[in-house]
């Protein structure tokens, strides 16, 4: 059966782009959209910000058409800025609203927004139902186990929020005071998808980082769909190589060194033609050892991307990486 949000129609199992922060811009999601993410978000966005109409956050409105179905991620901890920031953002035209109560870094949730919420749960449902009514999106939320071992309260908040309208939602398994150290629990996401009150997708989300523990997982928790985040980074084929598993039952290839450096070349070339050449180098200085992780002996490539001034002299650093381990590797 097909996973449904609203009138968006995501295949049988789908495998979504999580929103990261400094990472999941539109040069990021294209690439991840060329190896199979179903569906994407941007980078979460300050509702602040949009009311504001700082610059930085009216940028991360930018989506296109070709990476369809894409969600619109906002944050805050004020309701009626929210509901604000919703109708901002509902103009950009994405496909559906998200609302991040996951985010656990302290610049976010140390001012009453992202993970904050699950210390206070009637005031979630409240911004929540705020949310859905400024909007005709469907309206979906990501959040987190609970704000610590002690308060495992999404159980809760799955029904609370599935009532006042959402359409998905999606869990990382772990609290607000794990950050991302030690192991994802997954368990308390299958029984929120055993709940038979809960009619909506549920989706999971923390460590999928193979096409294996994909498939295993997928068995054993029983979630709609995964979404996958930091295992991407410098890595988008992990969506192929996980439905290429599913299919078959076997490993896809690896991605080969043309392969890694082509990805990243195109990653390159979009951040420039979205942020312009002299940003648009210089934020791609954080991803490109990515792209290469593993590979033997490569410390004078990465110094040489850090002050490489130009995209021709990224470009010569690109084709000797490709020359070398193309032989190395052969």
């Amino acid at each position: 059966m097909s996973v449904q949000i609203g009138n968006i129609d995501l295949g049988e199992f789908p495998l979504l782009l999580a929103p990261m922060e400094d990472v999941s811009d539109p040069p990021f999601r294209y690439v991840c959209k060329q190896n199979g993410a179903d569906m994407m978000y941007t980078e979460f966005i300050s509702s602040e910000g949009l009311i504001r109409d700082a610059a930085k956050s009216r940028q991360k409105l930018d989506i296109f058409e070709y990476e369809r179905p894409i969600g619109i991620q906002i944050f805050g901890s004020d309701i009626d800025h929210m509901r604000e920031a919703t109708e901002i953002a509902t103009l950009a035209g994405p496909d559906l609203m998200d609302i991040n109560y996951g985010c656990p870094v302290k610049q976010v949730a140390c001012r009453g927004a992202g993970a904050s919420l699950l210390q206070d749960i009637d005031k979630m449902v409240a911004m929540t139902k705020a949310v859905v009514e400024a909007t005709h999106l469907p309206v979906t939320v990501k959040t987190r186990l609970g704000w610590d071992d002690n308060t495992k309260n999404v159980y809760e908040v799955a029904e609370r929020l599935q009532d006042v309208g959402i359409k998905a939602l999606t869990i990382h398994g772990r609290t607000r005071a794990q950050m991302y150290k030690g192991v994802a629990d997954w368990a308390l996401i299958r029984d929120i998808k055993k709940n038979p009150r809960i009619k909506i997708p549920i989706f999971g989300n923390g460590d999928i980082d193979s096409p294996e523990k994909a498939a295993a997982w997928r068995m054993e928790y029983e979630v709609d769909g995964m979404m996958i985040g930091r295992a991407a980074i410098g890595y988008p084929w992990i969506f192929r190589e996980i439905k290429h598993y599913f299919k078959t039952g076997e490993y896809l290839d690896k991605p080969t060194i043309a392969e890694r450096v082509g990805a990243c070349r195109t990653h390159l070339y979009k951040s420039i033609e979205w942020k312009g050449p002299k940003t648009g180098i210089f934020e791609m200085r954080r991803h490109y050892s990515n792209y290469f992780k593993g590979i033997d002996h490569f410390k004078e490539f990465r110094m040489r991307f850090v002050t490489a001034p130009d995209l021709e002299a990224v470009d010569q650093i690109l084709a000797e990486i490709e020359e070398k381990y193309s032989v190395e590797l052969a």
